[in-house]
């Protein structure tokens, strides 16, 4: 979905397959010192077979009943997956909406998802159903760049640079948790949506690239300028940006 074929294409070619709605949703939790999301292992006969990823899945027919709109519905998939996938509920009228992701156009199945985030402090234990799910772990966003680093674990691009922005400083009000100073940080600011294009850069490098990138509309992950990207290289994921905020 985020490597391979690296040729520009447009969402109107007639090979490109219409980017299927889903939702994620990252559930979040306090520890001593910082914040723990939940990570799942998909079983690797299965779409994303291996990887680690957060709840989340398409959104139904089902989920878009008397829903109000695409957002709604997307909401209604987060609760429904998180549910199913970890066995844990929560309130759609609790998730922060805080990114939007869109694969390259491929001619493959891929998925226009939804990320939300959610307190999950008071969650009871996890169960997985050892069939699209077989392992999964509450871990801290730096261990999981960690470990990915080390090769212990695989994720997709979009999971990695949440990750990433997960783990950036929450320091604010001391008397607040810090899943409240993170929930209140994603809440503050606007929605970010990455509309992904994939190149190779000079090192031969797999590169995804978004708005504000110097090689963003030439869809040429060589030329020089401005950086919003995040460089695969197999040494480790480096995420680059100087012309946003996030």
């Amino acid at each position: 979905m985020y490597g391979g074929d690296v040729r520009p294409r447009s969402e109107s070619d007639d090979d490109v397959q219409p980017a299927i709605p889903a939702a994620t949703v990252i559930l979040l939790r306090n520890a001593p010192d910082g914040v723990e999301t939940l990570m799942l292992k998909k079983n690797s006969d299965i779409a994303f077979g291996g990887m680690w990823v957060f709840p989340g899945g398409r959104i139904d027919d089902a989920d878009r009943v008397n829903a109000a709109d695409d957002d709604d519905a997307a909401r209604r998939a987060a609760v429904r997956e998180a549910e199913e996938e970890s066995g844990l509920a929560i309130d759609a009228r609790d998730l922060v909406w805080f990114s939007h992701w869109t694969p390259p156009p491929a001619p493959r199945k891929r998925f226009a998802t939804w990320f939300f985030a959610v307190r999950a402090d008071h969650a009871p234990d996890v169960v997985v159903d050892q069939g699209e799910i077989t392992d999964h772990v509450w871990i801290r966003p730096e261990e999981a760049l960690a470990r990915h680093a080390a090769g212990e674990i695989d994720v997709v691009p979009p999971t990695w640079v949440t990750l990433h922005h997960l783990s950036q400083d929450v320091s604010g009000d001391a008397g607040s948790s810090h899943v409240d100073r993170l929930l209140s940080r994603l809440a503050a600011g606007a929605v970010k949506v990455y509309q992904t294009r994939v190149g190779k850069d000079t090192d031969g490098h797999r590169v995804a690239m978004w708005t504000g990138d110097a090689g963003y509309e030439p869809w040429d992950a060589t030329v020089l300028g401005a950086r919003h990207r995040l460089v695969m290289a197999s040494d480790g994921f480096r995420f680059v940006n100087d012309v946003e905020l996030y």
